[in-house]
């Protein structure tokens, strides 16, 4: 719907600025309709459109029972940036798991993080963790190059280098690693890795980013546990601004980002616009859209609740299995690597394996793939969707 449009430079960035308010200002003075253009309506008689609001008061009401200990603990995977939440042994549903009668401390070296990258992450994250077709790359970058900024297009020195921001460059705190590996990936089975398992990919992803631990290099024999974890000291921890971090008076962060904010020399240069603002035609903005949105932008609510009628007699054979089963969220994006429907070139190149082969592949899973698509289907029903999308690409 938006189009980016470097047609005219602009001299003052805080032009934009000043433009974002009158229309906030606009949006607050009007009762019709809000900011992004949709409508909206006054509650009247008691009701919204056709909806009735409820008047009673919710104060104090509850369904079901609070949540046991045990539950909340199955859950919480949240590390903080001082290392609150990392943990000690290895839980299993919310309970620590025994080894000879004892808990099993959580730890990993960084040979098995290594084992567990190539067979879970390589395929999107690439060798050595240098990225892969729609997935970032994880090692690498610089400090220095984070003070590449991209500028306007249009400016006459434009600079063409991107910051490098990787895990050795960029993040400021180790724990957002723990995190996000434990609570998200792998990507086709998130929550499923151990806490030793975690640790251990984390060692390695450390290690190929060349992060040392209190002074002591992550060879292959390394293990990371907790209490090494806490010694970790990330390369631009001192790197952000303002400073928000005031664990000792909370407020004072805020303040810091008030004054921060308050200054555009911070932002941009020059003096603020408060009227005539626009100089030249007004087509010629940074962004317009694309779209003309005038006849369909005020239309009255409908409550009609029917779907679409589809006539499945024009469908083709696995086109609905094709749906139904949610292969579109990688089959109709490009970024993610998978041959995409209707690309003839791609699949007569999936094709040179020979049908039995694409057959096997997709039943038993390849790359970033998992079996069957992650989906219950039987085998029949999924060479019935791979027939469908080699029909339609052709």
């Amino acid at each position: 719907m938006f189009k980016l449009e470097n047609i005219t430079k602009f001299k003052n960035t805080i032009l934009s600025i000043g433009l974002a308010t009158l229309l906030v200002s606009f949006a607050e003075a009007s009762s019709t309709s809000s900011v992004d253009g949709a409508v909206k309506y006054p509650i009247k008689d008691g009701k919204y459109t056709q909806y009735h609001i409820n008047p009673q008061s919710i104060k104090g009401f509850n369904l079901g029972r609070d949540a046991t200990k045990k539950e909340i603990d199955a859950w919480n995977k949240d590390v903080m940036y001082d290392g609150t939440g990392l943990p000690e042994f290895d839980m299993h549903e919310g309970e620590v798991v025994l080894e000879d009668g004892k808990p099993k401390k959580a730890q990993g070296s960084v040979e098995l993080g290594n084992e567990l990258y190539d067979a879970q992450c390589v395929m999107c994250h690439g060798d050595f963790g240098s990225g892969g077709k729609g997935y970032p790359k994880l090692a690498g970058g610089s400090l220095e190059s984070l003070k590449n900024q991209r500028l306007n297009p249009a400016d006459e020195n434009p600079n063409p280098m991107n910051p490098d921001r990787t895990i050795g460059s960029y993040w400021p705190y180790a724990s957002t690693l723990f995190w996000y590996i434990q609570e998200s990936m792998p990507f086709n089975a998130p929550k499923t890795l151990t806490n030793s398992e975690t640790y251990a990919l984390t060692a390695y992803l450390l290690s190929i980013n060349d992060i040392t631990i209190d002074g002591e290099e992550l060879d292959d024999d390394y293990i990371l546990d907790k209490e090494k974890f806490l010694k970790i000291v990330m390369p631009n921890e001192k790197g952000f601004y303002p400073e928000t971090n005031t664990p000792k008076n909370p407020k004072e962060g805020v303040l810091n980002m008030k004054k921060y904010l308050s200054n555009p020399t911070n932002y941009g240069k020059g003096e603020r616009c408060m009227k005539n603002c626009i100089k030249g035609d007004i087509n010629a903005l940074v962004m317009k859209i694309q779209d003309d949105l005038t006849a369909t932008a005020n239309e009255p609510l409908s409550t009609a609740r029917d779907l679409p009628k589809v006539d499945k007699s024009s469908q083709l054979p696995g086109q609905a299995e094709y749906e139904n089963a949610g292969c579109s969220a990688c089959h109709a994006n490009a970024a993610i690597g998978a041959p995409v429907l209707g690309d003839k070139a791609a699949w007569e190149t999936v094709m040179k394996q020979g049908l039995d082969k694409v057959y096997y592949n997709g039943i038993n899973g390849i790359n970033s793939m998992p079996p069957k698509g992650g989906t219950d289907l039987s085998d029949d029903e999924l060479k019935k969707i791979i027939d469908y999308m080699i029909e339609t690409s052709k």
